[in-house]
């Protein structure tokens, strides 16, 4: 509605208004009476695009929840919840740790929610039955889903980002790279999500149905490809825009082990309308164009 914002912590998500600076209201509370009693935090929160009583946030447990405004002022039950069921046998000690949501990110048209956890991207479609009308000029959002309403047995299309660093969990969990938090997101017409990864490289998937897109690239002023040239800048400028090409080898073996883990792409944005993607690798921003 461009008049109300959300902030949110690991336990709390607050609505404010853009017109009242020393005032906000809580919306959603997880703090239990007795700390000990606590078993997730809030990993990340996001208004719906469209409607400004929906919003979803994310847990460390690997959920998201969907709440409707409309249904009470404290929403301590969700319209709807995505949680995908574990694999029977799969279970070990880092299942909680690598189920956990670090971003979520609403497609434009509000239709789908991308999430990203430690391994891999989701793309979840919400059904067009979650939204109640509110009257008679409500219109539902149509959807291409292939989630049941009564029966949510898994998103729509699941993406594996760095699924070769599986067996190197342990590896991971001993220099706490297995905490680190990964941003996503998706391009403006929806066809395509992109992810970080770790040696400043990030992931760019298609997710149009039947589209098998998967490309990688390196974040890096001097990449291993050739690029477009263009004029020469200042070393320090943050204004030059790289012309992104396919990255044909990943320059790893089966199980990454010459990944870098110390540098790591965390923070990625796509522009709204341009085929533009902004990225942070440490102290730099790099923007590619395709």
């Amino acid at each position: 509605d461009g008049e109300t914002f959300i902030s949110a912590d690991d336990l709390r998500i607050n609505l404010w208004n853009l017109e009242i600076s020393n005032q906000s209201f809580n919306i959603v509370d997880l703090k239990p009476a007795n700390m000990e009693d606590l078993t997730e935090v809030i990993t990340s929160a996001e208004f719906h695009p469209a409607h400004c009583n929906m919003l979803a946030y994310s847990s460390s447990k690997g959920s998201i929840r969907v709440i409707d405004l409309r249904q009470s002022a404290l929403c301590d039950s969700h319209a709807k919840l995505f949680e995908e069921p574990e694999a029977p046998g799969s279970r070990s000690f880092f299942t909680e740790i690598i189920a956990s949501i670090s971003d979520i990110k609403f497609a434009k048209d509000g239709r789908y929610i991308l999430s990203r956890d430690y391994m891999t991207l989701k793309h979840t479609a919400l059904s067009r039955r979650l939204y109640v009308p509110f009257n008679p000029g409500f219109r539902y959002l149509s959807t291409y889903s292939l989630w049941d309403i009564n029966m949510d047995s898994g998103p729509v299309a699941t993406f594996q980002v760095h699924e070769y660093l599986r067996p190197k969990l342990c590896d991971l969990y001993e220099n706490d790279s297995i905490f680190d938090k990964f941003e996503c997101c998706l391009s403006g017409d929806g066809l395509r999500v992109a992810t970080g990864s770790y040696s400043n490289l990030f992931r760019v998937f298609g997710c149009a149905p039947g589209s098998t897109e998967a490309t990688t690239l390196e974040a890096s002023k001097n990449p291993m490809r050739t690029q477009v040239q263009t004029p020469s800048r200042p070393s320090r400028s943050l204004n030059s825009i790289t012309r992104v090409v396919r990255r044909e080898t990943l320059g790893v073996d089966a199980n990454g082990n010459s990944l870098d883990f110390t540098t790591k792409l965390l923070h990625i944005a796509w522009h709204p309308t341009e085929n533009l993607i902004a990225c942070v690798a440490a102290n730099s921003l790099y923007m590619y164009y395709a």
